[in-house]
């Protein structure tokens, strides 16, 4: 079967599960009315349908290239970029005195969930440059927004963020490159940058580089990085493309997936960049970004798994193979019936339904956030970012693997392209911060409020599943006791001084805190649904089967850092 778009799942949980009516009620987004919504989903449906999902295998296959310097896509590529850009897709959330659209960022979200499972590696490209318009919005000079934003909202120029070098990688605040006024209120940059993803392509326009680099007078460490502009041509001041920039593609990365997607080790050599943001606070105005393209990643994830499910489900639907439990009683035939099977199929079902839940009531806050202004929401956005992105992204590789598992032998035959799902999302753990870097944001970071965020959304949903009680008593209660084992975790968590004591644990809790989050969404989705039907059975299915992993993993976050250090780098090597 053909790559279907999820657009029933995205318009249920927007319905029924994180209150984006809410969001429509704002004045910012007025616009986003209930016609409105349906009509852009459906044509971003039509598009990653269409004209994406046919792309992908080619991008595996037929990689991008650098040859005599200039890189080549993927077949396909450019012409899906083009139809991208042309809808006005890129500047769906980006204001509309910039060109934009001005719609909440939610929406931007589900098409970023189409886009990555139709077509992961160029998924990446718009991804990056909706991150560099909102870095750009909030921290450029008006000269460079004028100049910037209107092309990239249009697609014309794309956009990159350069932090990794080959020394700095999580510890950015290592890095070499320098930045020296050049006297004329430009600055001449130099220095390499690593895993740059579509840092060149051959789609025409500008590419745009977001460049962290250090001032003659920078201190060392994060505190003395600031921001550039450094496009791979100078604009002329009608915007037109004038000389190429002292910067070059010195080669492209060998990697294990994402082979339609160029990944970049660029060499600035004196380049011309304009500053964005302050002198020496750079890593603000590139969080901006980054933070963007945390919840962006996460959907990658989500996307993935999306493409993963489709295709297992297929095979499992066509595949014959002996007799099934339900040969004469109205099954399949196939090998969808047997238990195995069909209860890794009910995994896969239930934890996209759980991280794109995740993902979209995170969407949902960050729009609130900037349609009030209140420090509620801009703090529940703060606080599920770090779970969107892991969660999203290991639900990315499991549901990708298990994929891979249901096709059997043929699973591990690159021609089917089951493979491929996992082969392109593995990275989406590791780049925007590794899944253990954003549970240590959780543990810490997010929780020098001394737990207000965390405990506003714990009593949130105890209060939900006790009024569930009354009509869905047997989802709600084993959701109530979890909900009790995730406050109990996480009063130990802030009762720990020693943050090593708390990141020792950081990665289960996370996981854990999703998992009930899972249980939460799910319970909400079989209450509207009266408690019958697809998603009621899906919740019980997850509540039963899923859910009880929080136990576990509440268990693993609270034990603290002791046993870890216990064991000598001796005993690890015996």
């Amino acid at each position: 079967m053909p790559f279907r778009a999820p657009v029933d799942d995205v318009r249920f949980i927007f319905d029924n599960v994180v209150d984006f009516d809410k969001v429509a009620a704002t004045d910012r987004f007025a616009e986003a009315s209930s016609d409105t919504v349906d009509a852009i989903l459906g044509e971003l449906a039509r598009l990653s349908e269409e004209v994406w999902a046919p792309i992908n295998r080619d991008g595996d296959t037929d990689p991008a290239m650098l040859e005599n310097g200039v890189v080549r896509t993927s077949k396909g590529f450019k012409e899906a970029f083009g139809a991208l850009a042309e809808g006005g897709w890129l500047g769906l959330s980006a204001a509309e005195d910039s060109g934009g659209m001005g719609l909440p960022l939610a929406l931007t979200s589900a098409m970023n969930d189409m886009l990555s499972a139709s077509c992961l590696s160029l998924g990446l490209n718009p991804l990056l440059t909706q991150g560099q318009i909102e870095a750009l919005e909030n921290h450029a000079s008006d000269a460079l927004k004028a100049m910037y934003l209107p092309k990239l909202i249009s697609g014309e120029w794309t956009g990159t963020m350069n932090l990794t070098e080959p020394q700095a990688g999580s510890d950015v605040g290592a890095l070499r490159s320098k930045a020296v006024p050049n006297g004329d209120g430009t600055y001449a940059i130099s220095g390499q940058k690593v895993y740059i993803s579509w840092g060149d392509h051959d789609f025409g326009g500008n590419v745009c580089h977001l460049v962290l680099a250090r001032l003659p007078d920078g201190v060392p460490g994060t505190k003395g990085i600031s921001l550039f502009m450094v496009p791979k041509y100078i604009p002329n001041e009608d915007g037109s493309l004038g000389e190429a920039n002292s910067l070059r593609v010195v080669s492209l990365e060998h990697k294990m997936g994402l082979h339609g997607s160029p990944t970049a080790v660029m060499e600035y050599d004196g380049a011309t960049g304009w500053l964005v943001g302050e002198e020496h606070k750079g890593m603000a105005a590139m969080f901006t970004m980054m933070n963007n393209a945390r919840l962006g990643v996460g959907i990658q994830g989500l996307g993935a798994a999306e493409g993963a499910y489709q295709k297992a489900l297929e095979f499992a639907l066509e595949r014959k193979q002996g007799r099934t439990p339900l040969e004469g009683k109205g099954g399949t035939g196939a090998i969808a019936d047997f238990a195995d099977v069909r209860r890794m199929l009910g995994e896969m079902r239930a934890d996209i339904f759980t991280a794109r839940s995740i993902a979209l009531a995170c969407a949902v806050a960050i729009d609130m956030g900037h349609a009030t202004g209140e420090a509620e929401w801009k703090a529940r956005a703060a606080f599920l970012t770090p779970i969107a992105k892991a969660f999203g992204t290991e639900t990315g590789m499991r549901v990708s693997e298990m994929g891979m598992q249901v096709h059997g032998g043929m699973g591990f035959i690159e021609e089917t392209g089951a493979a491929q799902f996992y082969r392109d999302v593995r990275v989406t753990a590791i780049y925007e911060g590794t899944n253990g870097i954003q549970a240590m944001d959780l543990v810490a970071r997010k929780m020098m409020d001394k737990g207000e965020t965390a405990f506003a959304l714990i009593d949130e949903m105890q209060a939900f599943t006790e009024t569930a009680r009354a009509s869905c008593d047997t989802l709600a209660e084993p959701l109530w006791q979890a909900i009790e084992t995730l406050r109990e975790a996480t009063e130990w968590m802030l009762a720990q001084g020693d943050l090593n004591e708390r990141f020792a644990g950081c990665v289960p809790y996370l996981m854990g805190f999703a998992r009930v989050l899972g249980g939460y969404y799910h319970l909400k989705a079989a209450l509207a649904e009266g408690g019958e039907g697809p998603r009621s059975r899906l919740a019980a299915f997850y509540l039963k089967r899923l859910l009880p992993e929080h136990a576990g993993l509440l268990a693993h976050a609270t034990v603290g850092a002791a046993d870890l250090y216990a064991l000598s780098i001796e005993d690890l090597s015996a």
